[in-house]
Formats: structure tokens, sequence, C-alpha cells
């Protein structure tokens, strides 16, 4: 089983995927934020076979949530319901991201995987944490 991670934006959301060992994080694609995104979410889910989806918690520098942070708490509510409801196992986490659409410009500059970069930055994180 895998791990994604999803970096939450007002217009794109990237997502990056685990290897099988859950060692290291890629970026995978790109989804336009509307209303097919938790659709599309759930079908990499699983074709994936996730079995943990990792979360960016947006903070600003004060580590007070950033306005964004209320939309993410709803799609993270929202998947849990998806997921309950069609019996997939996957635990749902949030991981401290800051600055990773900085850092992922910095390392590969802007480009059509930039966000999907970013979730993998976060993705990475929470890999190397645990």
């Amino acid at each position: 089983m895998k791990y994604l991670g999803i970096d939450f934006g007002s217009k794109r959301v990237g997502i990056a995927v685990s290897d099988e060992t859950n060692t290291l994080a890629f970026p995978r694609c790109v989804l336009e934020n509307n209303k097919k995104l938790l659709e599309e979410v759930w079908k990499i889910a699983k074709e994936e076979n996730a079995e943990k989806i990792i979360l960016g918690e947006s903070k600003n520098f004060k580590g007070e949530p950033n306005p964004i942070m209320r939309e993410i708490e709803k799609f993270k509510k929202n998947l849990e319901e998806k997921f309950l409801k069609e019996r997939f196992p996957t635990e749902i986490f949030f991981e401290p991201e800051f600055m990773t659409s900085s850092q992922a410009e910095h390392l590969q500059g802007k480009n059509r995987l930039h966000d999907a970069s970013a979730a993998a930055i976060i993705l990475q994180s929470f890999i190397d944490k645990n």
C-alpha cells in the first residue's frame, strides 16, 4: 500500500504518491479545484491503493491557520466521509506545510507539475518523520 500527498490550493491541487515501501515521494499530477475534485482524488487513491493520505496543513509565520485552512478542513472531512461510505480503509493526516510551493519552485522552477512537487515535499516530510 502507498501513501498519497495533497497540496490543497484554491485553484489547483497537487497530488503526490509514495513508492511501495513508503520511503520516497513522487509528484503524480495536478488537479483543478472544482466540483470533480473529491471524486478525482478518490479515484487516484483507489488506483494507488492508498493506505494513508497526507494533507498539507497551511499555517502562517505565527503558526496560525491561513485563510485556506477552513477549505482544507472541509475537504478532509468530505474525504473521510467518502472513504467511510466506500468502506475503503484509509487514514487521513495533516502534515504541516510551510512554503512548500516556494521550495518546489526553487528546486525546479514554475511548471505544470509545480503543485504536485509541493505535494511530494509535504508527503516526504511525513515519511521522514515516521
